[in-house]
C-alpha cells in the first residue's frame, strides 16, 4: 500500500489535499486545488517559490542555487516543482 502525504494551505480557502509520497507537485497541483502558481516547472522561473513547513529533504544543488539568487537565507522556501513530498506539509505562497 502506497504512503500518502497531505499538503495543507493554511491562511488560503484551499482544501488539503493528499498525494502519493514521493510525487511531483508541479504535475498533481492545479489553479483548481492549489495557490501554488507554477511557470517553467523546472527550477528556474522561480513562480512557485512557496514556504515549506514540515519534514523534506534539502534542495538539490541546482535549486539551492536557484534559492540562494531569489531569497538568500530563508530557510524554509523552496520552489514546489523540485519539492520531493516525504511527509505533510504546510506551504504557503511567498508574497513579492
Amino acid at each position: 500500500m502506497a504512503d500518502f502525504c497531505t499538503i495543507s494551505f493554511p491562511g488560503s480557502d484551499f482544501l488539503p489535499i493528499s498525494l502519493e509520497c514521493h510525487q511531483s507537485l508541479s504535475e498533481h497541483l492545479t489553479i483548481q486545488n492549489s495557490p501554488v502558481l507554477f511557470g517553467c516547472r523546472t527550477g528556474i522561473c522561480g513562480t512557485c517559490l512557496v514556504e515549506v513547513i514540515g519534514d523534506i529533504p534539502p534542495p538539490q544543488p541546482d535549486e539551492q542555487e536557484m534559492l540562494e539568487t531569489l531569497v538568500a537565507n530563508h530557510a524554509h522556501v523552496r520552489l514546489a516543482c523540485q519539492l520531493e513530498l516525504t511527509g505533510n506539509v504546510l506551504i504557503r505562497r511567498l508574497e513579492g
